[in-house]
Protein backbone atom coordinates (compact mmCIF):
# COMPACT_ATOMS: atom_id res chain seq x y z
CA UNK A 1 0.00 0.00 0.00
CA UNK A 2 2.96 2.18 1.07
CA UNK A 3 4.17 2.44 -2.71
CA UNK A 4 0.73 2.97 -3.86
CA UNK A 5 0.39 6.24 -1.47
CA UNK A 6 3.98 6.99 -2.17
CA UNK A 7 4.38 8.20 1.49
CA UNK A 8 7.85 6.93 1.49
CA UNK A 9 7.65 4.70 3.90
CA UNK A 10 9.56 1.32 3.35
CA UNK A 11 7.96 -2.23 1.70
CA UNK A 12 9.38 -5.60 1.81
CA UNK A 13 7.34 -7.12 -1.05
CA UNK A 14 7.23 -4.34 -3.80
CA UNK A 15 10.49 -3.55 -5.63
CA UNK A 16 10.91 0.36 -5.28
CA UNK A 17 11.90 2.29 -8.17
CA UNK A 18 14.71 4.22 -9.27
CA UNK A 19 16.21 5.70 -5.81
CA UNK A 20 16.23 9.26 -7.92
CA UNK A 21 13.06 8.97 -9.42
CA UNK A 22 11.47 7.66 -5.95
CA UNK A 23 12.50 10.94 -4.00
CA UNK A 24 11.54 13.42 -6.03
CA UNK A 25 8.05 12.31 -6.19
CA UNK A 26 8.02 12.16 -2.28
CA UNK A 27 9.49 15.57 -2.38
CA UNK A 28 6.46 16.82 -4.85
CA UNK A 29 3.72 14.89 -2.53
CA UNK A 30 5.22 16.06 0.73
CA UNK A 31 5.38 19.69 -0.13
CA UNK A 32 1.95 19.93 -1.87
CA UNK A 33 0.68 18.03 1.69
CA UNK A 34 2.55 20.55 3.80
CA UNK A 35 1.45 23.71 1.82
CA UNK A 36 -2.52 22.32 2.40
CA UNK A 37 -1.73 21.69 5.67
CA UNK A 38 -0.20 25.67 6.72
CA UNK A 39 -3.37 26.79 5.09
CA UNK A 40 -5.64 24.59 7.44
CA UNK A 41 -3.33 25.83 10.74
CA UNK A 42 -4.42 29.16 9.99
CA UNK A 43 -8.11 28.25 9.38
CA UNK A 44 -8.21 26.45 12.53
CA UNK A 45 -6.43 29.10 14.40
CA UNK A 46 -8.49 31.67 13.07
CA UNK A 47 -11.40 29.82 14.08
CA UNK A 48 -9.71 29.66 17.46
CA UNK A 49 -9.50 25.79 17.56
CA UNK A 50 -7.14 23.23 19.73
CA UNK A 51 -6.68 20.89 16.80
CA UNK A 52 -5.23 16.73 17.76
CA UNK A 53 -4.16 14.19 15.32
CA UNK A 54 -5.19 10.97 16.41
CA UNK A 55 -3.18 8.43 15.45
CA UNK A 56 -3.00 4.49 16.55
CA UNK A 57 -3.46 1.05 15.28
CA UNK A 58 -5.94 -0.54 14.53
CA UNK A 59 -8.32 -1.68 17.76
CA UNK A 60 -6.00 0.64 20.49
CA UNK A 61 -9.54 2.51 21.52
CA UNK A 62 -9.15 6.02 19.19
CA UNK A 63 -13.01 5.78 18.00
CA UNK A 64 -13.87 4.79 22.11
CA UNK A 65 -11.56 8.02 23.30
CA UNK A 66 -13.15 10.30 21.21
CA UNK A 67 -16.54 9.16 22.37
CA UNK A 68 -15.51 9.76 26.23
CA UNK A 69 -13.86 13.37 25.56
CA UNK A 70 -16.89 14.26 23.58
CA UNK A 71 -19.10 13.34 26.30
CA UNK A 72 -17.37 15.39 29.05
CA UNK A 73 -15.41 18.21 27.13
CA UNK A 74 -16.94 21.30 28.21
CA UNK A 75 -17.72 24.06 27.43
CA UNK A 76 -19.01 23.62 23.80
CA UNK A 77 -19.53 20.84 21.28
CA UNK A 78 -16.55 18.58 20.13
CA UNK A 79 -15.66 18.22 16.56
CA UNK A 80 -14.26 15.27 15.01
CA UNK A 81 -12.99 14.24 11.23
CA UNK A 82 -13.03 10.74 10.97
CA UNK A 83 -10.69 8.82 9.00
CA UNK A 84 -11.48 5.05 7.63
CA UNK A 85 -10.88 2.86 4.67
CA UNK A 86 -14.49 2.30 4.10
CA UNK A 87 -17.60 2.93 6.33
CA UNK A 88 -19.08 5.33 8.51
CA UNK A 89 -19.39 3.57 11.39
CA UNK A 90 -17.18 5.39 13.72
CA UNK A 91 -18.96 9.03 12.47
CA UNK A 92 -22.28 7.82 13.43
CA UNK A 93 -21.19 6.18 16.95
CA UNK A 94 -19.36 9.65 17.15
CA UNK A 95 -22.49 12.21 16.57
CA UNK A 96 -24.82 9.87 18.85
CA UNK A 97 -21.94 10.78 21.80
CA UNK A 98 -22.48 14.46 20.64
CA UNK A 99 -19.49 14.96 18.73
CA UNK A 100 -19.98 16.80 14.88
CA UNK A 101 -18.49 14.43 12.91
CA UNK A 102 -17.66 14.05 9.07
CA UNK A 103 -16.80 10.81 7.88
CA UNK A 104 -13.71 10.84 5.65
CA UNK A 105 -13.49 7.30 3.62
CA UNK A 106 -10.13 7.27 1.92
CA UNK A 107 -10.48 4.07 -0.14
CA UNK A 108 -7.78 2.52 -0.57
CA UNK A 109 -5.52 5.49 0.99
CA UNK A 110 -3.15 4.07 3.98
CA UNK A 111 -3.47 7.60 5.82
CA UNK A 112 -4.93 11.09 6.13
CA UNK A 113 -3.76 13.94 3.68
CA UNK A 114 -4.12 17.84 4.44
CA UNK A 115 -6.48 18.30 1.46
CA UNK A 116 -8.48 15.64 2.90
CA UNK A 117 -8.91 17.56 6.40
CA UNK A 118 -9.72 21.06 4.61
CA UNK A 119 -12.46 19.70 2.72
CA UNK A 120 -13.90 17.94 5.62
CA UNK A 121 -13.59 20.87 7.73
CA UNK A 122 -15.04 23.07 4.91
CA UNK A 123 -18.39 20.91 6.33
CA UNK A 124 -18.19 21.16 10.26
CA UNK A 125 -20.20 24.08 11.75
CA UNK A 126 -17.60 25.43 14.27
CA UNK A 127 -19.86 27.42 16.23
CA UNK A 128 -18.77 27.47 19.88
CA UNK A 129 -16.56 24.96 18.94
CA UNK A 130 -12.92 24.68 20.87
CA UNK A 131 -12.37 21.58 20.51
CA UNK A 132 -11.02 19.14 17.20
CA UNK A 133 -10.26 16.02 16.51
CA UNK A 134 -9.05 14.02 13.58
CA UNK A 135 -9.17 10.70 13.98
CA UNK A 136 -6.02 9.55 11.25
CA UNK A 137 -6.52 5.95 9.76
CA UNK A 138 -5.55 3.07 11.88
CA UNK A 139 -1.87 3.02 10.83
CA UNK A 140 1.32 2.90 12.60
CA UNK A 141 3.79 3.95 9.29
CA UNK A 142 2.03 6.34 6.87
CA UNK A 143 0.27 8.66 8.94
CA UNK A 144 3.02 9.87 10.77
CA UNK A 145 4.81 11.60 7.89
CA UNK A 146 1.63 13.81 6.93
CA UNK A 147 0.91 17.36 8.52
CA UNK A 148 -2.30 17.69 9.02
CA UNK A 149 -2.54 20.96 9.90
CA UNK A 150 -2.96 19.86 13.54
CA UNK A 151 -1.36 21.76 16.94
CA UNK A 152 -0.98 18.66 18.87
CA UNK A 153 -0.26 14.66 17.93
CA UNK A 154 -1.67 12.60 20.48
CA UNK A 155 -0.93 8.64 20.07
CA UNK A 156 -2.44 5.73 21.62
CA UNK A 157 -0.95 2.21 23.09
CA UNK A 158 -3.52 -0.20 23.90
CA UNK A 159 -2.19 -3.18 26.76
CA UNK A 160 -3.04 -5.65 24.31
CA UNK A 161 -0.71 -4.29 21.87
CA UNK A 162 2.90 -5.13 23.41
CA UNK A 163 4.78 -3.03 26.02
CA UNK A 164 7.32 -2.66 22.97
CA UNK A 165 5.36 -1.13 20.13
CA UNK A 166 7.11 2.16 20.52
CA UNK A 167 10.65 0.48 19.89
CA UNK A 168 8.85 -1.00 16.62
CA UNK A 169 7.72 2.21 15.15
CA UNK A 170 9.59 4.67 17.05
CA UNK A 171 8.86 7.50 14.33
CA UNK A 172 5.61 7.93 15.06
CA UNK A 173 6.09 7.76 19.29
CA UNK A 174 8.79 10.25 18.72
CA UNK A 175 6.55 12.43 16.69
CA UNK A 176 4.26 12.86 19.29
CA UNK A 177 2.92 15.27 21.89
CA UNK A 178 1.59 12.76 24.83
CA UNK A 179 0.82 9.28 24.04
CA UNK A 180 -2.26 7.47 25.53
CA UNK A 181 -1.99 4.53 27.23
CA UNK A 182 -4.95 3.17 26.74
CA UNK A 183 -7.11 -0.31 28.00
CA UNK A 184 -5.62 -0.03 32.01
CA UNK A 185 -8.69 -2.09 33.33
CA UNK A 186 -7.29 -5.06 31.08
CA UNK A 187 -3.77 -4.42 31.49
CA UNK A 188 -3.79 -7.46 34.95
CA UNK A 189 -5.63 -9.80 32.69
CA UNK A 190 -3.22 -9.62 29.69
CA UNK A 191 -0.14 -9.62 31.49
CA UNK A 192 0.87 -5.90 30.46
CA UNK A 193 4.25 -4.64 31.66
CA UNK A 194 3.43 -1.63 32.64
CA UNK A 195 7.30 -0.96 33.71
CA UNK A 196 8.31 -2.57 30.19
CA UNK A 197 6.15 -0.01 28.15
CA UNK A 198 6.88 3.03 30.06
CA UNK A 199 10.96 2.46 29.33
CA UNK A 200 9.86 2.05 25.56
CA UNK A 201 8.40 5.14 25.69
CA UNK A 202 10.98 6.82 27.89
CA UNK A 203 13.81 5.40 25.23
CA UNK A 204 12.29 7.25 21.76
CA UNK A 205 9.30 9.90 23.40
CA UNK A 206 11.39 11.09 26.15
CA UNK A 207 9.26 14.67 25.91
CA UNK A 208 5.97 13.02 25.44
CA UNK A 209 3.67 13.59 28.15
CA UNK A 210 1.98 10.07 28.90
CA UNK A 211 -1.80 9.22 30.16
CA UNK A 212 -2.83 5.95 31.03
CA UNK A 213 -6.10 5.14 31.00
CA UNK A 214 -9.41 3.67 30.01
CA UNK A 215 -11.60 5.17 27.38
CA UNK A 216 -14.16 1.93 28.33
CA UNK A 217 -14.41 2.97 31.95
CA UNK A 218 -13.17 6.77 32.02
CA UNK A 219 -10.39 6.22 34.81
CA UNK A 220 -8.07 8.72 33.66
CA UNK A 221 -9.67 10.84 31.16
CA UNK A 222 -9.55 13.72 33.41
CA UNK A 223 -6.09 14.42 33.29
CA UNK A 224 -6.26 14.29 29.65
CA UNK A 225 -8.94 16.60 29.42
CA UNK A 226 -7.20 18.91 32.18
CA UNK A 227 -4.18 18.80 29.41
CA UNK A 228 -6.25 19.51 26.59
CA UNK A 229 -7.87 22.20 28.13
CA UNK A 230 -4.70 23.84 29.28
CA UNK A 231 -3.31 24.31 25.53
CA UNK A 232 -7.00 25.49 24.45
CA UNK A 233 -6.17 28.58 21.58
CA UNK A 234 -7.22 32.07 22.74
CA UNK A 235 -10.42 32.53 21.47
CA UNK A 236 -10.36 34.92 17.71
CA UNK A 237 -11.09 38.96 18.27
CA UNK A 238 -13.94 40.21 16.14
CA UNK A 239 -12.88 42.09 12.82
Amino acid sequence: MCSHCSCGQPTATVKPPRARRNLELQHKLLHRNDTEATHNRERFAAAGLLVLNVLSAPGAGKTALLERVARQWSPGPVGVIVGDLATDNDARRLRAAGARAVQIQTGDLCHLEAALVGRAFDQLDTTGMELLLIENVGNLVCPTAFDLGERLRLALLSVTEGEDKPLKYPALFKSTDAVVINKVDIAEAVGFDRAAALASLAAVAPRARIFELSARTGDGVDALLHWLSHHRQPVPTPA
